[in-house]
C-alpha cells in the first residue's frame, strides 16, 4: 500500500484518524519552525516545546515523527491482521528511542571513554533498525539493502580483500557513530529532507488541492495542444512545471501521465512511445528550476553554494534538455504526419481563470534567486498559494481541503525522509571507514586519469545505484563515493556535483530497471521494456549534457559568462540535434544511411573538447541538415 492510497477501504476507522491527526500535526510542526525564529527568545509560552529547535533535537523528532507515522500509513501486512499489533509495539519502540536520543548527554565525555550505556546502544539500535524497515516498506528493499550492506562493511571489513578492507568495528563504535553524531542518520541529508525538502513537499501539496497544478497543466495543453503532435509537446511543458515541484518522476508520470498519454495515443503515437515520452518529460522535471526536486537542496548543502547560484547554474541545461526532448516529439509528429488537437480552449482564456495562481510560482522563484533560505521560501509558497486560492470564487479551499493538504504533504514526506535517513547511514559509513578516498582512488586509476572514461564509470555506477534507490539518495551516495574522484581530474566542485546529480536521474528512463518509464506502460498499456526504450532516446540528453558540462562552459560561472555559456549551449543543442536524426533516422525527410553516419560524425566532432574540431562539425551538421531539408518532397516540387 503507498501513501497516496492511504486509507484503504479496509482501514480501521481509528487508524485513519490517527494517522491524519500525526501528518497534519507534523506538517503544521514543520511550517512553525522556520516561523518561531522570528519571534524573541523567552516571549512564547512553553518555549522548550513550542520555541525553536536546534538540529540535535529538530532531526531526531522529525524522524520519530516520521516513522511513527510510516508504521500506520505502510502496515507490516495484511490490513486487520493481528500483525498490526506490531506496528503499535514498533512505534512505541521508536517513541522510546528517540526520547532516550533527546536527553542524551553529549557534552558529557564518559560515552567516548567508557561506550554507550546499555539503554542507550538499544536505543540507538531501535532507531536503525526501525529505519530500515521503514526504508523497505515505503521505498523499497533495495534501499533497506544498501544501507544494511554498508552497516555490515563497517562491522566485517577487516575480512575483505585489501582493496576493500577497512578496520572492522563494533557494533557500539557503529551505533554511536551513526545515531549519536551528526554524521550518520541524524546528518545532512535527513536534515535537509527535514528542512527545505519538507517545506517544498508540502508546498506541492497545496498546488494540487487548490487546482494550482490542474492549471498548470490545463496552461499547457491550451499553449501547445493545437499545434503538431500537440499533446505529447503539452506533456513535456506540463512536466516540465509540475515535476519540478512534485518531486517525484515516478509521481509525475502517472499523475500527468493519466491525462496526456490517452491523447498522445488518439492522435496516433504508439503506446511505448507515448510511455516514453511521459518518462523522459517526467525525469527532466527533476532538474528543471526553480525547484529541481529534492536533490538540489543537498547539492546546495554540499558544495557550500547558494540556492540561487544553483538555479542560475541549471537554468540552461534543463532548457536544453527540455528543447531536445520537444525536438524529438516534433521529429516524430512529422514522420508520422500527426496533427495538433481541435477544439482546444484558447491559452487567453486559461491564463485569465487561474492567472493568480502564477503569484506563488513568481514569489519562490525570486525569492530563490534572491538567496532566502529555502526553508522559509517553502513555506511563503506555501502561504501564498493558499491565500492566492482565495482570490477567486472558483478556486476558494475550505477547512477539509486544507486538511488534505497538510496531510498529503507528510504523507508523500515519509518515503523521501526515510531514503535520506538511510542515505545519512551510508555517508556515515563512508565517514568511519574511510572507504570513499579507497573509492576515489580506485576510480582515478580505472579511468587512466582520463576524465571522459570517469564519467563513463560515474555513468554506470549511477545506473547501478538507481535500480533500487530514489534519485535523491543515488546522489547522495555517488556525490560522497566519486565526487572527489572527479575533482580530482580537474573539474571544479559544483560542476562535479551537477554532472552526478544530472545522471542520478539517469535510472527513471534506462532498462533493465526504468521505474518513470515503467510506470508510464502501465498507463499506456505498453511493453515496459519498449516503453524504457523509447524513454531512453527521448532523455539521451541526461548523458550528452552532462558530458558537454565537463568539456564546456554549460554553467554559467563568473568565469565565462552568457556569453561562453550561450555559446556552448548552441553546440549543446546542434549535437543533441544530431542525435537525434541519426536516432529517428528523421528531420525534415527521411535520412538515408550516408547522411546518417555524417551526422554521426558530426556529433563526435561537436563533443570533442576543442575549437577546431567544434568548427568543423558545426559546419557538417549544417550541411547535412540543409540536404535534408532540400530532400523534403514540398522543396523538391518547388524547385
Amino acid at each position: 500500500m503507498s501513501a497516496q492510497q492511504f486509507p484503504s477501504s479496509s482501514t480501521p476507522k481509528a487508524i485513519v484518524l490517527l494517522a491524519t491527526v500525526l501528518a497534519v500535526s507534523l506538517s503544521v510542526f514543520q511550517l512553525w519552525q522556520p516561523l518561531v525564529g522570528f519571534f524573541p527568545v523567552g516571549s512564547l509560552p512553553l518555549e522548550s516545546m513550542l520555541g525553536q529547535q536546534p538540529a540535535t533535537y529538530f532531526r531526531p523528532i522529525h524522524l520519530a515523527w516520521v516513522l511513527a507515522l510510516g508504521f500506520l500509513v505502510y502496515p507490516i501486512a495484511g490490513e486487520g491482521t493481528w500483525l498490526r499489533y506490531v506496528d503499535g509495539l514498533s512505534i512505541v519502540a521508536v517513541l522510546w528511542a528517540s526520547q532516550r536520543i533527546l536527553v542524551f548527554d553529549y557534552q558529557s565525555i564518559g560515552h567516548l571513554l567508557n561506550g554507550l550505556q546499555a539503554p542507550d546502544f538499544l536505543a540507538g539500535l531501535v532507531l536503525i533498525v526501525a529505519t530500515l524497515e521503514m526504508a523497505r516498506r515505503a521505498v523499497g528493499a533495495v534501499m533497506m539493502w544498501v544501507g544494511l550492506i554498508f552497516l555490515l562493511y563497517a562491522a566485517f571489513g577487516n575480512v575483505l580483500p585489501d582493496v576493500l578492507a577497512t578496520k572492522g568495528f563494533s557494533f557500539e563504535r557503529i551505533v554511536r557513530f551513526q545515531v549519536f553524531t551528526g554524521a550518520g542518520l541524524f546528518g545532512a541529508p535527513l536534515g535537509i529532507a527535514a528542512g527545505a525538502v519538507f517545506s517544498f513537499v508540502l508546498f506541492g501539496a497545496f498546488l494540487q488541492v487548490t487546482g494550482a497544478g490542474k492549471f498548470l497543466i490545463d496552461l499547457s495543453f491550451a499553449a501547445a495542444g493545437r499545434y503538431r503532435g500537440g499533446p505529447a509537446k503539452a506533456s513535456v511543458i506540463a512536466s516540465a512545471a509540475m515535476g519540478s515541484i512534485s518531486g517525484s518522476a515516478i509521481a509525475n508520470t502517472v499523475t500527468t501521465g493519466s491525462l496526456t498519454i490517452p491523447m498522445m495515443k488518439k492522435l496516433g503515437y504508439k503506446p511505448e512511445e507515448a510511455a516514453g515520452i511521459e518518462a523522459a518529460a517526467s525525469t527532466g522535471g527533476q532538474i528543471m528550476p526553480p525547484i529541481m526536486g529534492a536533490g538540489a537542496f543537498v547539492m546546495a548543502e554540499f558544495t557550500k553554494t547558494s540556492y540561487g547560484e544553483i538555479v542560475w547554474m541549471a537554468l540552461v541545461p534543463a532548457l536544453l534538455y527540455f528543447l531536445s526532448v520537444l525536438l524529438y516529439v516534433h521529429v516524430l509528429a512529422v514522420k508520422g504526419g500527426f496533427k495538433g488537437m481541435q477544439g482546444q480552449t484558447g491559452a487567453w482564456r486559461v491564463l485569465v481563470d487561474g492567472l493568480h495562481f502564477l503569484l506563488p510560482l513568481a514569489l519562490i522563484t525570486a525569492l530563490l534567486l534572491w538567496n532566502y533560505s529555502p526553508v522559509l521560501v517553502g513555506v511563503a509558497g506555501s502561504a501564498a498559494v493558499l491565500l492566492a486560492s482565495l482570490l477567486r470564487s472558483h478556486t476558494r479551499i475550505n477547512v477539509s481541503q486544507l486538511v488534505l493538504g497538510l496531510r498529503q504533504g507528510a504523507m508523500l514526506a515519509i518515503s523521501i525522509s526515510v531514503a535520506c535517513a538511510v542515505a545519512g547511514l551510508v555517508v556515515g559509513t563512508i565517514g568511519q571507514t574511510g572507504i570513499g578516498l579507497q573509492f576515489t582512488e580506485s576510480v582515478v586509476a580505472l579511468s587512466g586519469g582520463q576524465l571522459w572514461l570517469a564519467l563513463i564509470l560515474v555513468a554506470i555506477a549511477a545506473l547501478v545505484l538507481g535500480m533500487g534507490l530514489p534519485a535523491t539518495a543515488a546522489y547522495i551516495v555517488l556525490a560522497v563515493m566519486t565526487g572527489p574522484a572527479l575533482q580530482e581530474l580537474g573539474l571544479a566542485l559544483i560542476t562535479a556535483h551537477m554532472i552526478i546529480f544530472w545522471l542520478a536521474q539517469s535510472s527513471n528512463v534506462t532498462p533493465p530497471i526504468a521505474l518513470a518509464a515503467f510506470a508510464g506502460a502501465g498507463v499506456a498499456g505498453a511493453s515496459p521494456m519498449a516503453s524504457a526504450v523509447e524513454a531512453v532516446k527521448l532523455a539521451s540528453g541526461l548523458f550528452v549534457i552532462p558530458l558537454m558540462m565537463a568539456f564546456s562552459p554549460l554553467l554559467l560561472s563568473a568565469e565565462y559568462g552568457w556569453s561562453g555559456v550561450l555559446l556552448s549551449a548552441g553546440v549543446t543543442g546542434l549535437l543533441m540535434l544530431m542525435l537525434i536524426m541519426t536516432m529517428q533516422q528523421y528531420l525534415f525527410a527521411p535520412v538515408t544511411r550516408v547522411p546518417r553516419l555524417l551526422a554521426l560524425v558530426a556529433a563526435g566532432l561537436l563533443v570533442y573538447p576543442s575549437t577546431e574540431p567544434r568548427v568543423v562539425g558545426a559546419m557538417l551538421a549544417v550541411a547535412v541538415m540543409a540536404v535534408n531539408y532540400r530532400g523534403q518532397p514540398e522543396v523538391a516540387a518547388r524547385s
